[in-house]
């Protein structure tokens, strides 16, 4: 149980470093005439995160579930996994990745690495992570109500997203192709 514990404050520790980006590349979007849209949002995100991270440890710690081997190390694998395609689209999306939802008028939406693919791949990374770090250590509880809350969530935050891009240069909409590199 320990080492589950390790991993999930691991996790955390990779959101504050999130954090830290998401606030310099903030501060440079609103440097340019960036806005925020859904800023309500936000809170709403931090405390299902929050949540996330200690759920775990406490369902773990509280109902004391067995770790089963052929659960836990594909959930591991699936965790490891999301972080990497999360920090990939950190790294392709460069100052424009941010916690937040800003536009900066001018900067379009990118079409390279994962966002070849898929439309909003960090989403994707989110979502998996979601359910497999509880599952991990066989917290299914918290996998089960952190992935309906984030459900909920993201219905509304893609939408912003998907709006806040359409509205950023009127007649291009959503899938508007600007390559940045």
């Amino acid at each position: 149980m320990t080492w589950f514990v390790i991993l999930v404050v691991a996790v955390g520790i990779e959101r504050l470093v999130e954090v830290a980006v998401s606030r310099r590349n903030a501060a440079w979007s609103f440097a340019r005439g960036g806005r925020e849209v859904a800023a309500g949002q936000f809170p709403i995100m931090v405390v299902l995160h929050v949540g996330l991270l200690l759920g775990s440890v406490l369902e773990v710690l509280l109902r004391r579930p067995a770790f089963v081997p052929a659960l836990g190390f594909p959930m591991l694998a699936l965790v490891i996994a999301s972080n990497g395609v999360r920090w990939w689209c950190i790294a392709v999306l460069g100052r424009q990745w941010n916690t937040r939802v800003i536009v900066v008028p001018g900067m379009g939406r990118v079409t390279r690495g994962p966002y070849r693919v898929l439309r909003h791949p960090n989403y994707v990374a989110v979502v998996v992570e979601g359910f497999a770090l509880p599952l991990v250590h066989s917290a299914w509880i918290t996998a089960v109500l952190f992935t309906m809350a984030n459900a909920a969530l993201l219905v509304a935050r893609i939408g912003a997203e998907d709006r806040a891009l359409e509205a950023l240069e009127p007649g291009t909409g959503p899938a508007r192709t600007i390559v940045r590199r």
